[in-house]
């Protein structure tokens, strides 16, 4: 699957977009002016996607991606 089909489930699934994803996880903690804190890692952030969103491993991950900025909304 593209990153953008990841993206489109994820939007499908839950509502949230890349941006909401982004004020979430500042709401959180995980994030800082846009970043993720050094101190979060991958699971932290698969943890919260999974239990509050449901999202498969897979998904989680591409969320982490994008906050980690690896990725980003134009990333195929």
């Amino acid at each position: 699957m593209s990153f953008q089909g990841y993206l489109k489930t994820i939007k499908e699934k839950t509502g949230n977009g890349p941006a909401e994803f982004r004020t979430l996880a500042e709401q959180k903690g995980f994030t800082l002016s846009g970043k993720l804190k050094p101190e979060i890692k991958a699971g932290d952030i698969t943890n919260w996607l999974k239990e509050d969103f449901d999202l498969g491993h897979g998904h989680a991950m591409a969320i982490y991606a994008l906050l980690k900025g690896i990725k980003d909304e134009n990333s195929k």
